[in-house]
């Protein structure tokens, strides 16, 4: 394994959630300026800007995943980078909701990047260290989200726009990181050449189905990322709504799921992976998952929030388990291709969950409503997560143990 190689992926990835981090807290209440009224008006906008993010994320992630695999991970990561840092300032200096959107599509192309990243610690990963590796990945994502909310609360107090401007240099830092001492991680004898059909934002389906397994964890994947987005799109819009958080106060919450995910991933993970097995853990994180957006839903006081995200956090062994199942099927030369394809099968969630969940969120807590359900958004998230689950052990118990083949390999016992 790229000891040195894994290194500074993760100092790219927590720099990259920093930046994303740093946002989160106050762009709600920047559009609530853009287009006036209620935080219950503004929600539906505030879907429209995560999803305008993540739907550029689903038209470039199969591209960069497979620019990656032709030409290397090294400048994919730095190019994606650079749109990233373009991103955050044009939202700093938006006049208009236009203009706001138009940069965080700007965005949304350069955070396509995680695709390539996922699949970088895939290429220095020995396969028995692959499920600890990419639970790295996710301390990487939790120490990020500690210091960027927290920072971006903070500055939110004194301008909202504070947080963009931080978000672009520590984005443009990221790219020169990454230029000057990034290791590249896919030599020229592993790369394929590349096809044009690769960048189809829909290819993912044709790419998934070659292996049975994986197609039949993309299900529960999406159904699992749609209730997330729930979650995570109407985080600061609840909470100040039902608890009257301040920018500061969300940054502290987050900061603190942030800590519990690192701590998880980072940590725990090396423990619990070994002893409850990949498959296990994948089952048992989307359980947590279910009932702790339930428990948000039902919360009466804001320091309930902080239990329930503690014990939320084991739901992130789910994500490191799927990587490393998903490890097991696919052949290293197409690992680029099928991570770029699951990343936009994420970005399609992350353009219907917050287009859902915050119309969910704005029609029971509007003058009109015909009764008043903060959390309706959250359990509705809960019911995705056991749809999920559910798929997950039908997966399960369709493939034993070893994995899945291509189809035309695959034994007989595979078949349905």
């Amino acid at each position: 394994m790229n000891r040195a190689g894994l290194g500074f992926i993760f100092a790219t990835i927590f720099l990259d959630v920093v930046g994303i981090g740093i946002i989160i807290p106050i762009m709600p209440m920047l559009l609530v300026e853009f287009v006036g009224g209620a935080l219950s008006d503004a929600a539906y906008w505030v879907g429209v800007g995560l999803a305008t993010y993540t739907a550029t994320q689903f038209l470039c992630a199969p591209l960069l995943g497979a620019l990656s695999d032709r030409y290397g991970r090294k400048p994919i990561l730095v190019a994606a980078l650079l749109m990233d840092t373009l991103g955050y300032l044009g939202m700093g200096l938006a006049g208009s909701l236009g203009f706001f959107l138009l940069a965080r599509a700007v965005g949304g192309a350069g955070g396509a990047s995680l695709a390539v990243a996922t699949t970088y610690i895939n290429d220095v990963s020995t396969p028995e260290k692959r499920a600890q590796n990419f639970g790295l990945v996710g301390a990487a994502f939790g120490l990020g989200f500690i210091a960027g909310p927290a920072l971006g609360g903070l500055l939110g107090g004194v301008d909202l726009r504070f947080p963009f401007y931080a978000a672009a240099a520590v984005a443009g830092l990221n790219t020169l990181y990454g230029l000057f001492f990034l290791p590249e991680s896919h030599p020229q004898d592993k790369r394929r050449a590349f096809q044009w059909a690769d960048t189809n934002p829909l290819g993912w389906v044709a790419a998934v189905r070659k292996y049975p397994m994986v197609s039949s964890l993309a299900v529960a994947t999406f159904f699992s990322g749609l209730g997330m987005m729930c979650l995570h799109s109407n985080w600061v819009l609840y909470t100040n709504y039902k608890f009257q958080w301040t920018p500061a106060q969300v940054g502290g919450s987050l900061a603190v799921v942030g800590l519990c995910s690192a701590v998880v991933q980072g940590g725990l993970i090396r423990v619990l992976m070994p002893r409850v097995g990949e498959r296990r853990a994948i089952v048992y994180g989307l359980g947590l998952s279910a009932v702790a957006m339930s428990a948000y839903a039902l919360a009466t006081q804001g320091w309930m929030m902080y239990v329930i995200l503690v014990f939320a956090s084991l739901g992130g062994l789910a994500g490191p388990a799927i990587q490393a199942q998903l490890a097991r099927v696919v052949p290293p030369a197409e690992m680029g291709l099928i991570q770029g394809a699951l990343t936009s099968l994420n970005s399609v969630t992350g353009v219907i969950g917050p287009l859902l969940g915050n119309a969910v969120f704005g029609y029971f807590t509007a003058p009109q409503a015909p009764v008043k359900v903060p959390g309706a958004a959250f359990f509705l998230g809960s019911l995705l997560a056991v749809v999920a689950l559910v798929q997950t052990v039908r997966v399960f118990r369709r493939f034993p143990e070893r994995g899945a083949v291509p189809l035309g390999e695959a034994p007989i016992a595979q078949a349905e």
